[in-house]
């Protein structure tokens, strides 16, 4: 029976997610894009792309609130405060996520979210009395912000379409609604707002200079408007043009005291007295406007919160975070840094690292050398040297806070119709620690290239390319045997080529190489990655599922080579973006539908993460590492990156200490573990009772650290009183003890 690649991804949600895989999960994203802001006495609220932020004026700090904060909402896009000092975050999803900063918790309105609209974007949330006005991509709600209930939702304005979307609303005498038809506003007297005849409506025929509303305020007893064509005022009747010097898209409109601000994309307007008195060119495209008593106007940007009274200096307020939510690539240094590519062509931003405290962004403009900001791929060496592809201008090598540039001066040509464009799509160094790069499209048909420890450069002819023009090489992999290993998506030639000079650089003669296709047994031509995991074997993530080709000692031993290539199960017809491999040699698998986790050899799921049952940020995998000293899996996504602990920790070389905790050891029905840290690879672990009597035995998973959840042989919880930790490799020869207090 055939089962549905739909039907099977329903199957792997549905198994039970284990603490021990995966806890302390963390978001980062780029918070600089500000789509809303609040100001309240002592702090800033903020609304990104991102997530949401809190800057405290009084001590410029920071706290910012994620999906592993507890958030729902991704992507935000409106904020305020209520009455009690909730903050409200709207999301593009539709999802109302509601902060109390007195207890830290999170509840989640998913009403609109789940709703049946197509298009559920909150576009503004305003506080009234106990009422929270919800200005949507369909209408209004009104939501009771002490039980989080609706009260009522709007669809339907006069004569106005139904389902509109509604910018903004503000309650006055009236209630008046701003939308992408013209301004509705309430009927004086009018109570059933559900019923279209409640609504007096206006457009451009009634004197709007645009149909299209943004914002309406109370200005000196007046009511202006901002519309995609200007200001206008309202005289009762009709509306009449205000400010003709005006004439833009204006995104919003702020009066404090006699003093009326306009901000129309990248300038502030101030009018005061009768006439426009100053305006205020930002540093970037601003849609919002807010006033803090401490820092004056205040303009939420692509470019964080700005100060528009310190515009000389360009101050901006955001929290630290990565330059942008692309990771197309990561990798970890020895010493624990994560290291980020961003993108190709005009999306890459540079790259950044984080430090597991702070994150610094590298591109053209801060960092000197750096040719452009396409850095798509990147990888760390064993000797801790770090090298970013980039996408037509060869690559750099960062080692000791260094940056040095390979471009002109490797000898390597670029594609064929402009041989300085020079693109590098894999690295990776073999057992003489010679660095391999791969030429995303060689003019001189040689698109692996390597240079030796002696800084010597050899440019090699893959003869399986058939002598064709190929290009789109991709994903390059060296295993233990030096056979290096990548991939094509070329329509000529698409497959999986092997190569192996056979330490011979100078003599093809005795070189190994082939090509490998569905004829071999591939799943898909179509390969998306490649990685040699710990026992050698190459794992080739395709658009569906993943082979597993073993004996590749073979390429190099014989003649004609004997691989076996098989093909894995559990992730029969998934469409593979990225595979990592753990300490203990479980893979982490990327995919369209969310993160994997499979034993060494791929015939058991462990574990199936997406963003419904976790703080992923995406269903979209697009890279994954593994930090084998901590057991920080780190995972990007389309919408930002995450990260979570797991117990697969590089094991200790010997027995030294054992690190038992908590101590003492609570039991809770089997709600927690005890973690036994110090182990070296596969421990066996026995628990004794203090008189000698085995309680339970198990295997560790083969890492650093181990569990117990407190219960015998039997299932049972075991009774108070102290417990003897033994751990012993399989043969016995290394035997190291301890103990625990354990509390029922």
């Amino acid at each position: 029976m055939k089962i549905s690649a739909s039907i099977l991804f329903i199957l792997l949600v549905a198994i039970p997610v284990s603490p021990q895989q995966a806890s302390n999960w963390r978001n980062y994203t780029d918070m600089k894009n500000v789509q809303s802001i609040i100001s309240t006495a002592n702090n800033i609220w903020a609304a990104t792309s991102g997530g949401g932020f809190q800057y405290l004026n009084t001590d410029s700090n920071f706290k910012t609130l994620h999906k592993s904060d507890g958030l729902n909402g991704i992507n935000l896009t409106a904020v305020t405060v209520d009455n009690e000092g909730k903050v409200w975050f709207g999301s593009a999803e539709g999802v109302i996520d509601v902060y109390n900063p007195s207890d830290n918790s999170v509840k989640s309105i998913l009403d609109i979210y789940n709703s049946d609209k197509s298009s559920k974007q909150i576009n503004e949330l305003r506080t009234s009395g106990d009422t929270i006005f919800v200005s949507t991509n369909f209408g209004i709600s009104l939501i009771n912000s002490k039980n989080l209930f609706f009260y009522d939702t709007f669809f339907k304005f006069g004569s106005f379409p139904s389902n509109i979307q509604v910018n903004s609303t503000n309650k006055l005498n009236l209630i008046y609604a701003c939308t992408s038809e013209g301004i509705a506003i309430q009927k004086d007297g009018a109570t059933n707002l559900s019923a279209p005849e409640s609504w007096n409506v206006y457009t451009t025929s009634d004197g709007l200079p645009s149909n299209y509303a943004n914002k309406l305020i109370q200005y000196n007893n007046s009511i202006i408007a901002a519309t995609s064509s200007g200001v206008a005022i309202f005289n009762g009747i009709t509306w009449q043009n205000f400010l003709p010097q005006v004439t833009g898209n204006v995104n919003d409109i702020l009066a404090i005291n006699d003093t009326l601000f306009i901000l129309s994309n990248n300038i502030i307007y101030v009018y005061s007295n009768g006439s426009i008195v100053k305006n205020y060119s930002l540093n970037a495209s601003a849609v919002e406007l807010a006033y803090s008593n401490s820092l004056g106007l205040l303009a939420a940007s692509t470019n964080g919160i700005i100060e528009v009274y310190n515009t000389s200096s360009n101050n901006s307020i955001a929290p630290n975070s990565p330059a942008t939510n692309q990771f197309p690539s990561l990798a970890i240094d020895n010493n624990g840094i994560l290291w980020c590519a961003s993108g190709t062509d005009v999306t890459g931003k540079g790259f950044y690292k984080y430090d597991k405290n702070t994150w610094t962004n590298y591109n053209t403009s801060n960092t000197p050398g750096l040719l452009t900001n396409s850095f798509h791929v990147v990888y760390s060496a064993p000797d801790n040297s770090t090298y970013f592809g980039n996408w037509g201008r060869g690559y750099i090598k960062i080692q000791n806070n260094s940056i040095a540039t390979f471009y002109a001066n490797t000898g390597m040509q670029g594609i064929l119709t402009d041989t300085t464009f020079l693109v590098t799509t894999g690295l990776s160094v073999d057992s003489k620690n010679n660095l391999w790069v791969l030429n995303y499209s060689a003019a001189d048909l040689k698109p692996l290239n390597m240079l030796s420890t002696d800084s010597s450069w050899y440019h090699f002819h893959v003869p399986s390319t058939g002598n064709q023009y190929i290009e789109k090489y991709y994903n390059l992999a060296v295993d233990q045997y030096d056979t290096k290993w990548f991939c094509s998506t070329d329509p000529n030639r698409t497959g999986l080529y092997y190569f192996n000079e056979n330490k011979t650089y100078d003599d093809p003669t005795d070189d190994k190489y082939g090509y490998l296709t569905t004829s071999d047994g591939l799943n898909s031509n179509t390969i998306n990655c490649i990685v040699v995991d710990d026992r050698g074997d190459l794992w080739v993530g395709t658009n569906l599922g993943v082979n597993v080709i073993s004996n590749t000692v073979s390429i190099v031993t014989n003649a004609t080579p004997q691989l076996s290539i098989t093909s894995v199960f559990t992730l029969r017809q998934q469409s593979i973006n990225c595979i990592a491999v753990d300490p203990i040699n479980h893979k982490w698998v990327g995919t369209n539908q969310g993160l994997l986790l499979v034993n060494s050899d791929g015939s058991e799921l462990l574990a199936a993460f997406n963003s419904k049952n976790s703080p992923l940020l995406s269903d979209q995998i697009t890279s994954i590492t593994v930090d084998q000293n901590t057991g920080t899996v780190y995972v990007g996504t389309d919408q930002g990156l995450t990260s979570f602990q797991t117990p697969a920790i590089k094991p200790q070389d010997s027995f030294t200490k054992l690190f038992i905790y908590p101590s003492p050891f609570v039991l809770k029905n089997q709600n927690n573990n005890l973690t036994i840290d110090g182990l070296i690879k596969d421990s066996e672990i026995k628990i004794l009772s203090i008189t000698g009597k085995l309680i339970k035995d198990f295997s560790s998973p083969g890492g650093r650290v181990a569990y117990w959840d407190g219960t015998d042989s039997n299932g049972n919880l075991v009774n108070s009183g102290i417990y003897l930790i033994v751990a012993f490799d399989k043969d016995g020869n290394n035997v190291f003890t301890g103990k625990i207090a354990v509390l029922r």
